[in-house]
């Protein structure tokens, strides 16, 4: 899970660099399974949702941190969906449970969805190499890095340089920076340009680390396979498929966001020494297919669901999701928590969580300034959650925040 540092709100100068460090919410997929390595699948959601414990898990809101809350609870016991706070400090208009909010990392999952077909078809080869397939993209002086590599974060490739805004300006990481730069944008190109310089962090396979220039190079690959743009391939492939009508890949120079779920604000300081609130709901969704795109609760539980049911992939690409490599742990912090600390917890797509012997959290995590959301789930799809909190540091929701309402859904053990 996010512990709370911003993913990619993408400081122009240094976000780069972030983004190598920081874990997102994605669709955190949950699986409960025995302590021991080997042992079968256990699924204990086949009860109805807890409402009590539910809605104490999102009390108190709006607060300083956080000014909303949706929650969405599916699966075979039944639904239960829920709202706290705010929509829009600045009115008081009520959070709309089905509105769009922007995913952060999960986009990282339709992604690794769409790769994983093209593998599918025989149209990519995951132990092909980024040289192969984007030749010239990385530095000449890199080693080979397979397709697998970039989806699992074993590239071992570099977090990238600076990107500094259109005005010349450094992102100091400050709200009050993001708020005055949330339209700047930069493209897929410019994030692999960046890398000119960089030396490798490790020998590509030999560690993980998370990096969001990998899944820019993803996106890169997509439409150097097919011809088309990202965003016609999500949308044939997945979002028209399902009926994700709510769900897009916008371009980068389209800062709507229609129909929120909440108003995205962050805490900057005033003039007279104070603070308020900063509206960055409209804001450039350029990060794309590392983390640009834009769904609502139900839309992502449908996704998860049709993912983890098998409707997206066949068998063999369907373990894939599953499949973290067995290497140490570079510089992850969400991987070093529990029992598995030190090695790898990220799959293709996904994210492995032990936050106890005896449990497993499979998924992904994902922040845009004002917006901090998950999806999760049992690997039988028998419980699934949506969360998306609009907090006002572009830190992120807390991680305490974020386990409260994973620990509610799923009666995870108390921090």
């Amino acid at each position: 899970m996010d512990n709370g540092v911003e993913e990619y709100g993408m400081r122009a100068r240094t976000t780069l660099g972030r983004l190598a460090g920081a874990a997102a919410i994605g669709a955190l997929v949950v699986s409960l399974t025995t302590g021991t390595s080997g042992a079968a699948t256990i699924t204990v959601h086949r009860s109805a949702p807890d409402p009590v414990a539910l809605r104490a898990s999102i009390a108190g809101l709006p607060s300083a941190e956080i000014t909303s809350a949706v929650v969405l609870v599916d699966g075979d016991g039944g639904r239960w969906s829920g709202t706290s706070g705010t929509g829009d400090p600045a009115t008081g208009r009520p959070v709309k449970a089905d509105g769009r909010f922007r995913i952060g990392s999960i986009s990282k999952v339709f992604t690794a969805t769409v790769l994983l077909q093209l593998a599918a078809e025989h149209r990519v080869d995951l132990d092909g190499t980024v040289q192969q397939y984007l030749p010239g993209t990385l530095p000449a002086e890199y080693p080979p890095v397979t397709v697998r590599q970039l989806l699992n974060h074993t590239s071992g490739l570099p977090s990238g340089g600076d990107l500094t805004a259109p005005d010349g300006s450094s992102d100091d990481g400050s709200a009050a920076w993001f708020a005055a730069h949330a339209a700047d944008h930069w493209t897929a190109r410019q994030v692999a340009e960046s890398l000119a310089g960089q030396p490798m962090r490790f020998a590509p396979g030999t560690a993980q680390q998370y990096n969001g220039v990998n899944y820019y190079l993803a996106g890169l690959l997509v439409e150097r396979i097919t011809g088309r743009s990202f965003a016609a391939e999500v949308t044939d492939r997945v979002l028209r498929p399902l009926g994700l009508h709510h769900t897009s890949a916008p371009a980068a120079t389209d800062t709507a966001l229609p129909d929120p779920t909440a108003h995205a604000v962050l805490a900057v300081p005033r003039p007279d020494g104070g603070t308020g609130l900063a509206d960055v709901t409209r804001q450039s969704p350029w990060p794309w297919a590392e983390g640009g795109m834009v769904s609502t609760a139900p839309d992502l539980d449908r996704f998860l669901s049709a993912l983890l049911r098998g409707e997206l992939l066949p068998p063999a690409q369907q373990a894939e999701l599953f499949a973290v490599p067995d290497v140490p742990n570079f510089h992850n912090q969400n991987c070093d928590i529990g029992p598995t600390t030190g090695r790898a917890c990220f799959s293709t797509g996904l994210m492995r969580f032990t936050p106890a012997p005896g449990i497993e959290l499979w998924g992904k995590t994902g922040s845009r300034p004002g917006y901090t959301s998950a999806v999760f789930a049992t690997r039988d799809a028998s419980r699934e959650l949506v969360l998306s909190f609009t907090p006002t540091s572009r830190q992120g929701a807390p991680f305490a925040a974020q386990y409260r309402v994973a620990a509610a859904a799923f009666d995870l053990p108390a921090l």
